[in-house]
């Protein structure tokens, strides 16, 4: 171990060796310093926290004077009191005419805000002052004091009076065609009559339709059941017609 630390004695270490001298690598300088340096600056202002940049400084000959900042009195006015009378303007002549002024003012609603209001009756239901008004409380009646109270409303008269009307034009239209002979009363008889054939011919339908094979596999059976069906439709709606219905005008043309 001791070898290690302190090597042998060796004549070669007599030798004196030539030293190199070692030069050190030039200094580390980022190419961005400049960018970051005026970036940095960019985000800084001169003297933020010590003041105005400018101020303007005070003169020397403009020094603190003694009493200059005490309150000063306002001067005396010297006044000449005069027992004579002032001056009067003169008598307007008769023949002058008064100077007419004219305002924007409006004098009528003037006197109105003028007027003193007459206060609205209240209610206080609490002992803690709460108040509501009369009039809009319950407590009155009101509604029950109107003029058209328990009466047919207006818009109701009017649309009965519209009703008659419609139906006092339609009676004259069927007066007047009845009287121009364009339409034909049917009578009882003949509705009957009307009414019968058209069953008959229903029931003929009918049968003929609860006769269809029960299978309908062909365009030609599936054609013929939705004419029948179509014509039976059409047969009860003329006989609902008929049946609601007693009295009928048909056109004699």
């Amino acid at each position: 171990m001791s070898d290690i630390i302190y090597p042998k004695e060796s004549v070669y270490n007599i030798i004196p060796r030539e030293e190199t001298p070692t030069s050190k690598p030039p200094r580390y300088v980022s190419k961005f310093r400049p960018t970051v340096l005026q970036e940095n600056n960019s985000k800084k202002d001169l003297r933020r926290t010590m003041g105005p940049s400018e101020v303007e400084v005070p003169s020397p000959g403009q020094y603190l004077k003694k009493h200059s900042k005490e309150p000063k009195l306002p001067e005396k006015d010297v006044h000449k009191s005069c027992t004579c009378t002032a001056k009067k303007p003169q008598v307007p002549a008769r023949t002058d005419n008064p100077p007419i002024i004219r305002t924007k003012r409006d004098f009528l609603k003037t006197v109105e805000c003028g007027v003193p209001k007459k206060p609205q009756p209240v209610s206080v239901d609490s002992h803690k002052g709460h108040k509501q008004h009369l009039e809009t409380s319950g407590l009155v009646p009101k509604y029950i004091k109107k003029k058209d109270f328990g009466k047919i409303p207006e818009y109701l008269q009017q649309r009965s009076e519209e009703e008659r009307r419609a139906q006092e034009e339609y009676d004259d239209f069927v007066r007047e065609q009845r009287e121009q002979n364009a339409m034909k009363h049917l009578s009882d008889e003949e509705r009957q009559a009307v009414l019968k054939g058209l069953k008959s011919n229903w029931d003929k339908l009918h049968h003929e339709y609860q006769g269809l094979s029960l299978i309908i596999d062909t365009p030609s059976k599936k054609a013929h059941k939705q004419r029948l069906e179509e014509a039976m439709e059409e047969l009860k709606t003329d006989i609902d017609l008929l049946q609601r219905f007693k009295t009928i005008y048909i056109s004699q043309h």
